[in-house]
């Protein structure tokens, strides 16, 4: 169970447009923000950003992003923002199930392109804590992507990495749908949930 109850009733009125368009989405509202709706003000805010940095349109593909986000969520131990970003890329962005498998192995696997790899790469090194990222890592980039799409890259790095706080410190309970996909898909790499199995208390 989470650290801190759902929001109050009066609470998720005030941001109901958003829970609507999310449940057309993906289905279900996740419950990282059963919690963040304790405060309106900021769930909007972050809404408006996770749109801006990961929905609407840019240089770098929407798959890619989602990749990225689960990449950067593994690296640093947030098995639920993990799974909640391999279901979003297979399920929303398209990303063939057999890539989302190999996520794991990126830098080994035939799937990925080495514009991919460069971005996941930096991921994984900027979700090590300390950051592992270094110069090299950019000297790489630049080969694949020009400076907007590099700050594309680094913005869904800096989102998901509110997320992987967020989730980590309260053990938001993983859902079981993205539960689901996750021991099917992501399982079989050594993914567990960790804390954020139902029933765990963190």
């Amino acid at each position: 169970m989470a650290r801190v109850s759902a929001a109050a009733p009066e609470q998720f009125a005030q941001v109901a447009d958003i829970m609507e368009r999310w449940k057309r989405t993906k289905g279900y509202p996740p419950n990282s923000w059963l919690t963040m709706v304790r405060r309106p003000g900021v769930f909007r805010a972050y809404r408006d950003l996770h749109t801006a940095v990961m929905m609407d349109e840019g240089e770098v593909p929407r798959a890619l992003k989602f990749m990225v986000a689960h990449a950067v969520s593994q690296a640093c131990g947030d098995p639920y923002t993990a799974a909640h970003n391999a279901e979003n890329a297979a399920h929303i962005a398209g990303v063939p199930i057999a890539k989302v498998e190999a996520l794991p192995r990126f830098d080994e696997s035939p799937l990925f392109t080495p514009a991919e790899r460069a971005a996941l790469d930096l991921a994984r090194a900027a979700g090590a804590c300390p950051p592992a990222v270094t110069d090299a890592h950019f000297a790489e980039l630049a080969k694949h992507y020009d400076e907007n799409a590099i700050i594309e890259i680094v913005s869904v790095i800096a989102l998901i990495g509110w997320l992987n706080r967020w989730n980590a410190t309260l053990a938001t309970p993983l859902e079981e749908r993205a539960a689901a996909f996750a021991r099917r898909h992501l399982a079989p790499s050594g993914w567990t949930p960790g804390a954020h199995a139902e029933g765990e208390t963190g």
